[in-house]
């Protein structure tokens, strides 16, 4: 089966490494792979290196770029079109909002007979204005009419989508974005690693992975920071990322005099992420908008409860009282409530964390992730009749 990914940026972040791990596991089963991807710009990092061993497996689309471009977007339209035709690949599957709109109305230019899109987060809703909704949600529309088949990394996602009328309750399938799970099953609280970052061995830490920019909740967490500190002077908080809106943040931890207390790493490569993971204690994801943040699973994985905020499918990982405690978004007072019971119950946060591992092995592993992809291409192309290159 020969298979094209279509993607708008290679950043680090969940979705790209889901795609990417797609990729490569989907290779190593035999398909005939290919990935298309605008240029990766910004400070959040790149993962096109990792196709440097693996010439011809990745190839750049100039013109497929995250903002809306009308002139680069028409190009980018004609090249994707002109690509898949000379391909012919059997399935086009594509990812993130520009690339999936443009990659889908492409692939059915080009007479692609499977066309896949995955939903890792919503591009619409409540984070944002009327207008750009109604223009999300309109290209939303007219790009599901050519879509084969839904794969959301969340149920929350397939029920936002139907909610707004685009596609039908059988072209969704519900597959978890997996990864790397070892890693994380070993992770240790590294008595070194904490006093590389200033840490030391009796400090709490408070851990958060996400990009410095907004929607992601640091403003909130910064807000309630004093109050946490007050009753426990051993909290530090880990920021684990970079972005846009690193000197905000740090503008507004030195304000609050919290300097000590705040520790922002930059932007880490993702094989430094399990070990980080393993010295913190909870791991806190306040994000406005995410299909479901893979921080939650792979905290869990390393036996750290969570916190997060109630909003798209962090409630499907993010299990109250069992793994972790769920917030509503922006409530402050239930958000350190929750985090002030973390920090005074040692116990508790084993518990939590033991009950999260289990579940995050259960259903979390990258090779289950590619199996259940591989096999709904295999019904589709089945139920079309098709026979793949």
């Amino acid at each position: 089966m020969r298979v094209t990914h279509v993607i708008t940026r290679l950043i680090v972040g969940g979705a790209q490494e889901n795609t990417v791990a797609t990729v490569l596991g989907l290779r190593d089963m035999g398909l005939e792979m290919q990935l298309l991807s605008g240029p990766t710009t910004g400070p959040e990092g790149s993962l096109e290196s990792i196709f440097d061993t693996t010439p011809g497996l990745l190839s750049i689309v100039p013109e497929l770029v995250r903002p809306v471009h009308p002139w680069k977007d028409w190009i980018a339209l004609q090249k994707l079109t002109r690509l898949f035709r000379a391909r012919c690949p059997d399935v086009v599957h594509t990812h993130s909002g520009k690339a999936g709109v443009l990659g889908r109305l492409a692939a059915h230019r080009a007479g692609v007979p499977l066309i896949v899109h995955t939903i890792h987060g919503p591009s619409f809703g409540a984070f944002q204005g009327a207008l750009p909704n109604f223009v999300f949600t309109a290209a939303e529309k007219r790009a599901a009419r050519v879509t084969t088949h839904f794969v959301v990394v969340a149920d929350a996602m397939k029920q936002q989508y139907l909610a707004a009328g685009i596609g039908q309750t059988d072209q969704y399938t519900r597959i978890f974005s997996g990864f790397d799970l070892q890693p994380y099953l070993c992770a240790a609280d590294d008595a070194k690693l904490r006093a590389k970052w200033g840490l030391e061995p009796k400090d709490i830490v408070i851990g958060k992975i996400a990009r410095l920019f907004k929607l992601k909740g640091h403003d909130d967490l910064i807000a309630i920071a004093p109050e946490i500190v007050r009753e426990h002077p051993r909290v530090k908080f880990l920021l684990v990322g970079d972005g846009a809106w690193r000197k905000r943040f740090e503008h507004a931890v030195a304000s609050a005099s919290l300097r000590r207390h705040f520790v922002f790493t930059g932007l880490v490569a993702p094989t430094e992420i399990p070990a980080l993971v393993g010295i913190m204690d909870i791991l806190v994801h306040l994000s406005r908008r995410e299909g479901l943040p893979r921080a939650l699973p792979q905290a869990l994985a390393a036996g750290r409860p969570v916190v997060a905020y109630d909003c798209d499918g962090a409630g499907e990982v993010c299990i109250p009282n069992e793994t972790g405690f769920l917030v509503p978004p922006g409530d402050k007072a239930r958000l350190t409530s929750s985090l002030l019971q973390l920090t005074r119950d040692a116990e508790l946060r084993r518990r939590l964390g033991q009950r999260g591992q289990a579940f995050v092995r259960a259903h979390f592993g990258v090779e289950l992730m590619v199996e259940h992809i591989h096999s709904l291409y295999m019904k589709l192309a089945a139920e079309r009749g098709l026979r793949p290159a």
